[in-house]
This record gives C-alpha cells, sequence and structure tokens, in this order.
C-alpha cells in the first residue's frame, strides 16, 4: 500500500470528531446480537466503533488498519467504553494472526485497494475457522450513480474498490451463504456516510 494512502486515511482520523461517528453500523449490530460470543477480527477498523461494540457484547477483539491516528481514537473509545481491543498498524501479510484464530470476521466498509482486495480476502479466510462466519457490508459497484448525485453519502470513487455479488462469490466460494444481496440503504453514520448509497451485504458460514 502506497505512502499517499496511508496518509490519507491518517488525515480523515486526525480531527477530534469521528468519521464515521461512534455508534456501530446498523447490518454489523444486527448480525452480532445473534451470535454465540466468540473471537472476530476488524480488518480496515479505523477508529474503532465497531470492534468497540463488540467488545462491550463480550467477544474477544482483535483490529487492524493502516492508520495509527484511527488506532489512537479506536483505543480511546475502547478506553471510554471501558472495553479492551487488541489492535495493531500495518499491511496484513506483516501482522502475526495465525491460522483459524477467529470465530469471525467483520468486514464493514473495508475498501482495499484493487490490487490486493481478493488476495486480503483469501489472507483472512485462512484465520477464520470452520464454521467461522464472515459478516460483511460495503459499497457496490452501483453506489458510484449514488455518489454523483450526493458526494455526501461517501465511498470510493474507483470501480475497481467497489463490490459485486460476484466477486463477493468468487472470494467466499467455500462459504455457505446466508445471505448475500446488492441493496439501496439509508446511510447515516458520522460525517462522510450519509444519504442514500448501494451496498452488498454477505455473511457466510466457511464449511
Amino acid at each position: 500500500m502506497n505512502e499517499a494512502w496511508v496518509e490519507r486515511w491518517n488525515d480523515r482520523y486526525s480531527t477530534n470528531e469521528f468519521a464515521y461517528g461512534e455508534e456501530p453500523n446498523i447490518y454489523l449490530k444486527e448480525q452480532l446480537v445473534k451470535l454465540k460470543e466468540g473471537a472476530i477480527l476488524f480488518p480496515a477498523e479505523g477508529e474503532g466503533r465497531n470492534a468497540v461494540f463488540a467488545a462491550k457484547l463480550g467477544w474477544t477483539v482483535s483490529a487492524f488498519d493502516i492508520s495509527i491516528e484511527g488506532k489512537n481514537k479506536a483505543l480511546h473509545l475502547a478506553e471510554n467504553h471501558q472495553v479492551a481491543i487488541n489492535y495493531q498498524v500495518g499491511e496484513l501479510e506483516t501482522l502475526n494472526y495465525k491460522t483459524e484464530q477467529f470465530d469471525a470476521i467483520a468486514l464493514i466498509y473495508a475498501h482495499f485497494p484493487a490490487s490486493i482486495k481478493s488476495s486480503y480476502h483469501k489472507i483472512l479466510d485462512r484465520y477464520l475457522r470452520k464454521n467461522g462466519l464472515i459478516i460483511f457490508e460495503a459499497f457496490s459497484k452501483k453506489h458510484l450513480d449514488y455518489l454523483a448525485k450526493n458526494e455526501k453519502v461517501g465511498g470510493p470513487k474507483e470501480m475497481d474498490i467497489l463490490f459485486s455479488i460476484a466477486e463477493i462469490k468468487e472470494d467466499f466460494e467455500n462459504y455457505e451463504i446466508i445471505e448475500l444481496v446488492e441493496k439501496e440503504i439509508e446511510l447515516n453514520e458520522g460525517l462522510f456516510h450519509n444519504g442514500q448509497g448501494s451496498v452488498i451485504r454477505f455473511v457466510g458460514r466457511k464449511k
């Protein structure tokens, strides 16, 4: 990942306000409350809103991001809520996660550069136990139409960084599909996710 990508996210997370708010993503919240607590990983976790929510539910939480500013705010948020999260900064292939370490992996707006997004999904798959769950929400390729009408909804402007149902099926081919849909939703998350957008939602169980 190039330095400009890292600086972009450090800049976004360097303000006092939380870029995407302090409340958890609605879809993640809906899914987590159904599950028995275990070990969960949050890739590209930013300022920690989802990781802190999971920790409050009793999950053992790990998270990573390329942004040290994101980590600092996440740890501050965790302290405010009196929970602990294990948060690392760095690119996935340099981190020390173990094979089958996690019961769930939550990919919430984890828009990696196009050149690595599928390979990152394959690496993450190795860290998930058999019968473990992927919980995924991110912008679909149709989202560019929504972004053109309303920049406040946020999201990447590059088609290759966005997702399709076909890509999810390919990247997570060894999964039982519990839910996989493309849909229009109304976002109200902090400063940068506001308005109607198009997302892919996926919950899959590793076979």
